[in-house]
Parts: structure tokens; sequence; C-alpha cells
């Protein structure tokens, strides 16, 4: 029987990410209590990372990596991998926000990703993200902020005056949120405007400029810094609505856009490989930035993964232990996968119908915009089978193809596995609404995929000798 637990904490984890900066904090948090240690790419690691350690460094604050390292891994042995990804489609707020109408405060927003927009409308919105501050030294600081109130909300028309059979806006001149009243803005300015002083000339115009004031003086607020100090910032909207429970047995997980993963902290002793995951940024927009996964992010680091020094004096081609290290390396994308909705019925193929609360779901697509193979699958079914075996829980797993008559989304799986050439299969939990403002997932596949992905961490290294493909 699947445990609800695992849904319950992780709802904790949600509500306290609304960002994928937030997403990497709240990951550290529980790697810091793991007993990881943290590491900088710009440093070197031969004499830090050890056999049998565990560590994790980030790049640009969005971007995660964490491994450990079995105590008897030597150069070019196999690295077992789960991906996935800390950002979902939002609005953001654009570098020059600062807009009105009708005697409305409005905040101008860039759309991100490939959203369900008309799903932001009548929400209660916060903002969240990273702010850039001047300290009093002048040094430049980044700290994250979290306005966890609705203090934005995007107004639909009544019906009266626009009797729409399909809801339609543009989202350039549409989908702008309402922040308040240009009256109340322009006496709450009046009453603290400061004394006239010359400021010094800026290549940008402030960010009390190209902002609401008000707008920044919140964001300063809830950095702990005065609004003069605010440089810029990148804030993303969310729906302060908080994630939770649903249904009538509490069956379903009502929350934001998320994934589900887990730290690969199980016993070393015996354990010959690396145990590593990687959460990306950018992957509803390609993944073909810095941070992304199409990145050189995941490749540097196996590079120096497979050369790390062993504890044992063994006979290692150090010029090839990259590429032994990759043919042996298996990846698991973890993203999520599409449950049946029973509204749509028709729109799913009639034998790959997924079902909540009914197990993992591997994503099988011809054309490779799932990287899946029948290696990887017969892998992970053994994975399952081992994992269920020793808990005596099952862990049932579902398979899904789209219908030959509709497109198919994809993940970081074919990209990865085409840069690394390591073996990789698609899977993720069944999900409706995905890409909308509120989507809802099973609360037991939660359990389900967590107990799936330590299985695989602890019995990759084993199993992949017994699978043998050229």
């Amino acid at each position: 029987m699947a445990s609800k637990q695992p849904a319950v904490d992780f709802l904790s984890f949600v509500n306290d990410s609304p960002t994928p900066f937030h997403a990497v904090k709240s990951a550290k948090t529980l790697l810091n209590d793991a007993g990881f240690q943290e590491i900088k790419e710009r440093d070197s690691w031969a004499s830090t990372c050890k056999p049998g350690g565990k560590y994790y460094l980030t790049r640009n604050t969005t971007t995660l990596v964490a491994f450990a390292i079995g105590k008897k891994w030597t150069p070019g042995n196999s690295i077992s991998m789960i991906g996935a990804h800390t950002d979902s489609p939002v609005l953001r707020v654009k570098p020059v926000s600062k807009k009105s109408g009708e005697g409305f405060v409005q905040v101008g927003v860039e759309t991100y990703g490939g959203g369900i927009w008309h799903t932001w409308f009548d929400r209660d919105l916060g903002v969240a993200g990273r702010v850039m501050t001047r300290a009093a030294d002048g040094s430049i600081v980044q700290k994250l902020v979290k306005v966890d109130r609705p203090i934005l909300r995007i107004p639909t028309l009544a019906i009266h005056l626009d009797r729409q059979e399909t809801f339609s806006f543009n989202k350039e001149t549409q989908l702008f949120p309402i922040a308040g009243l240009a009256e109340a803005e322009l006496n709450r300015t009046a009453d603290s405007k400061p004394a006239e002083e010359e400021e010094a000339f800026s290549p940008l115009k402030s960010a009390s400029e190209r902002h609401h004031p008000y707008f920044v003086e919140m964001i300063a607020a809830e950095a702990g810094v005065k609004p003069e100090e605010v440089l810029d910032f990148e804030m993303i909207l969310f729906d302060t609505q908080k994630s939770c429970l649903g249904g009538m047995s509490e069956e379903f997980i009502f929350s934001p856009a998320w994934t589900t993963s887990t730290a690969p902290t199980s016993a070393l002793d015996n354990e010959d490989a690396i145990r590593l995951i990687a959460l990306f940024d950018h992957e509803e927009i390609g993944s073909r930035t810095a941070q992304g996964a199409d990145s050189n992010a995941l490749p540097a680091i196996i590079r120096r993964l497979s050369v790390l020094p062993s504890n044992s004096a063994a006979d290692v081609d150090l010029a090839t232990a990259y590429e032994q290290t990759l043919s042996t390396s298996f990846l698991v994308s973890a993203d999520m996968a599409h449950s049946v909705n029973p509204n749509y019925a028709a729109k799913y193929e009639a034998d790959h119908k997924p079902q909540m609360n009914k197990g993992p779901v591997i994503k099988i697509n011809a054309n490779a915009r799932y990287a899946t193979n029948s290696p990887g699958l017969v892998l992970l079914q053994e994975v399952a089978q081992k994992a269920t075996k020793e808990s005596g829980n099952p862990i049932p797993l579902q398979l899904f193809v789209v219908r030959n008559d509709s497109s198919c989304g994809s993940t970081i799986g074919p990209m990865l596995s085409a840069a690394l050439g390591a073996r990789t299969l698609d899977l993720g939990n069944p999900q409706l609404s995905m890409h909308s403002c509120r989507e809802t997932g099973g609360t037991y596949d939660v359990d389900y995929a967590i107990r799936l992905f330590t299985g695989f961490f602890q019995h990759y290294s084993e199993l992949s000798k017994t699978i043998f493909v050229d």
C-alpha cells in the first residue's frame, strides 16, 4: 500500500518553492540536512571529492547538481543519474513594468514557456524571485524574496460585455495584472515624497523609475534593504493559494507545476558508481542556456567526476575515463506524464491511458521525442521488481505513447542522451491540467516515484551488469 505522507511532505516543498531560485534553495536545505557538502564549479575537486562523500553545486542559483560517490569508486566507472527541472510556465515581470490604464496601477508581464494562460485570470497572485542589491560596502549581493500575499490579479471581462464561446485574449494587451488604483498610489507618494536630491548618472533608469515605486518598496522590504539599494530583479508571479491534498479521499494533489526527485543518500559502502541528481532551469523554453540541460553543465561535471581518484591503486586509463563512464552510465529523465482526462478520453491512444495513483509512467515515442528504448524499460522494470521484493510494497509502472494524430511534447531526456551518449529513459507521474496555473496529480504516485528512484540508485550498479547491449 502506498503512503500518503510523502505527498504531504512534498506539499511543503512546493509551497516554499514558487520560483527556480526558491526550488534550488529548498533542495539545498534538504541536501545539507542529509550531510551533503557544497562545492563550487570554479574550484578543483581532486582533493575535496572523496569516495564515500556527498556533494552538490549550483549554477546561476537555478540549476543544481548533487552526487554521492561510492566507496568502491574507480575512475571510468558508471554514474546513475536522475534529471528533472526547476522551472515551469509562468508570468514574469518585464524589465520595465510600470503601466497604468483607466485609473488602475498595472504591472507589465511577459509569458515564459507554453502556459495555459487563461488559467491565470482571476487568481490571487503574489511575486517572488531574485533581487540584486548594493550593500553598504559597495558590493552587489543577490537576495531571494517572496511576497506571499495577493497583490496582483488579472481580471476577466464580464460575460455581459463579450459573450465568447471560446475564451480568447491578446497576451500583450489583455494579460496585464492590476495592482491597485492610481489615485491611491498618487496620494501615497505625495505623502511620502522625500526632498529632491541630485541623483548621480545612471546608464539605466533606476528600478523605481522602471517599475511602480510601491512595487519596488515591497520587494525591498522583503529583501531587507532600502528601495534605492535595489538595482534590478527577476520577479515571477505565482498563485498564493497553497498546494494541498484534494478529492473526497485526499487522493489528489492540487498545486502549481511540480516534479518529483530524491537525493542519492542511501548506503555507499559497497557502491562502485556515483549517484547523481541534476535539476535544470529553462526546460520549458528549450534548455539552450548556460544553466539549461542543453548546455555544457552536465557533460562538464561528468568529465570531472569520471577521473576522480579512488581509494585503491587500480590501474586506470584516465585519458579514456570520461568515455568509459558515459558508456556504462544511465539517466532517468524524470518529468511529468499525462493522466487520462475523463472529459477528453478520445484524445488518448486507446491502449495507453495512464491513471493517477497507478504508478510512474514510462514515456515512449517512435520519433524520439522521448529517449526510452527497450533496454532502459527492462532495466527500470527490474529496479521496480527488486524494490518491491525488498519492501513488500508494490511499485506499479505504466506505459504511454501519444496518438499518431496528436503532437508530442518532449523533455531533457533526448537532448542529454544525444549530448552524453548515455542510456536514457523518460518517465513521470501522471497528471491533469499540465502547464496550467494549477495542476492535479495523484497523492500516492509521489510515494511510488520516490521508492522507484531510491531503488534505482541502490540497484543500478548490479543490474547494469546483467543487461548486455553494445
